[in-house]
């Protein structure tokens, strides 16, 4: 039997620091929300909030609002807000685009800058679209670059002198693996490359120092962690040092060094504007903005803090009231090597996962085997952890999963 009893979970929330950041969301009844490492969850104030720049911004101000509610410097200032959260300086962050747009440009840019280099590395159990857009950049560059794939663990051995760029994701999105930051960007520039970070797992969960750790490059998206809500704009990181070097590929009007004089020929702005493409969508960044001032609330060294100490639980709870029923524990168990979410694999994973969802435990399934728990600090309760293993362990004790209907996949897994 577990060492805990729920009460003993409910006198953590009550002494829990980040406890009022609770009401800054609008967490239905009923619903233990595990899935914010997929979609988070809608802030209270982003409705009003998206109703003015509707209404007002848009209703009245109509094209002016442009100028008078700062429509056109948005992209460059919600940048600044993120940066404080991946600790990067104000100007290396630009709100732009998707994270898979975002990817084609920086590894083109990247290429570029190393022209006598030809492997993108990276590892096999990268996040699909990371691979997809390497290989659809190589393609059109002519095959004369390749993509090199290894296991997670090998990634620093993989690194040599024939590295152009490394893109790797800070926290695997199948496994909540964490990379070593520091430690990775220290060997690609030992050996000359480029360092690429997709934070899509880990901005707004944890603190990130990309600064601090010399990085070159980085993406993210902005509806998982930053609660920015479905299809909310990605951001992209470039280093100061080499935001003069070159203009990336995608050279649209916004990215202009003077786009309103609508002159022929492309002229790249300075500095982290280049990185613009087309029209940023106000509404869908509005939003975004909404979310990311969740974040800017709370302690990002507390929000971690409660993160380990919940994904500790949700393990020990697992284990000790889930044994016997072929769950296998996929996320590392040593901190420094765990994200915000807990991976555990089932050959019957999917079914399981949706009669949880059915019992009010939202988390989500990713093929072939692995069911997924995210852990968001700011919305979710110690009881909920509590609550969601109980609910599993009543699930597999009474095969309830074994159904017809659990078993009819979905097109969103």
């Amino acid at each position: 039997m577990s060492a805990y009893t729920r009460a003993d979970l409910a006198a953590l929330d009550q002494s829990d620091p980040l406890a009022v950041h609770r009401d800054q969301f609008d967490v239905p009844d009923g619903v233990y929300y595990l899935d914010g490492n997929s979609l988070g969850v809608l802030p209270r104030q982003t409705p009003a909030r998206v109703e003015q720049a509707v209404r007002e911004e848009w209703g009245k101000g109509l094209v002016r609002s442009w100028n008078t509610a700062g429509w056109y410097e948005l992209p460059r200032r919600l940048g600044d807000k993120i940066g404080k959260l991946i600790g990067a300086a104000a100007g290396q962050v630009v709100v732009a685009d998707s994270t898979s747009i975002n990817l084609f440009k920086l590894l083109s840019a990247a290429l570029r800058l190393r022209p006598d280099r030809r492997v993108i590395l990276s590892t096999r159990d990268n996040f699909p679209t990371d691979l997809y857009m390497a290989q659809g950049l190589i393609a059109l560059l002519g095959d004369r670059h390749e993509l090199r794939l290894v296991d997670d663990e090998a990634i620093l051995g993989a690194i040599d002198d024939q590295t152009a760029v490394v893109m790797v994701t800070h926290v695997n999105y199948r496994t909540g693996r964490m990379h070593n930051m520091a430690a990775t960007t220290q060997r690609a520039h030992q050996h000359g490359a480029l360092m690429l970070w997709d934070l899509c797992h880990s901005a707004g969960a944890m603190p990130v120092d990309l600064d601090g750790v010399g990085a070159d490059f980085a993406v993210g998206c902005g509806y998982k962690y930053l609660n920015g809500g479905p299809g909310a704009p990605a951001f992209l990181y470039v280093s100061q040092r080499h935001q003069p070097e070159f203009s990336q590929p995608l050279s649209g009007w916004m990215g202009h060094a003077h786009p309103f004089t609508f002159d022929w020929q492309y002229q790249p702005a300075e500095g982290i504007a280049r990185y613009l493409c087309g029209t940023q969508p106000v509404l869908s960044m509005t939003a975004l903005d909404c979310g990311v001032d969740t974040l800017l609330a709370a302690d990002l060294n507390d929000v971690r803090a409660k993160s380990l100490r919940m994904t500790d639980l949700f393990i020990e709870l697992v284990e000790q009231r889930c044994a016997g029923h072929d769950l296998t524990l996929v996320t590392p168990r040593p901190r420094d090597q765990r994200g915000s979410q807990i991976c555990l694999s089932h050959p019957d994973g999917y079914p399981i996962m949706q009669a949880l969802i059915a019992h009010g435990v939202i988390g989500d399934f990713r093929a072939p085997d692995i069911i997924r728990f995210g852990v968001t600090p700011l919305y979710l309760r110690y009881v909920d952890i509590w609550d969601a293993v109980d609910i599993l362990a009543t699930i597999l004790n009474t095969r309830a999963w074994d159904v017809p209907e659990f078993k009819q996949r979905a097109a969103v897994t």
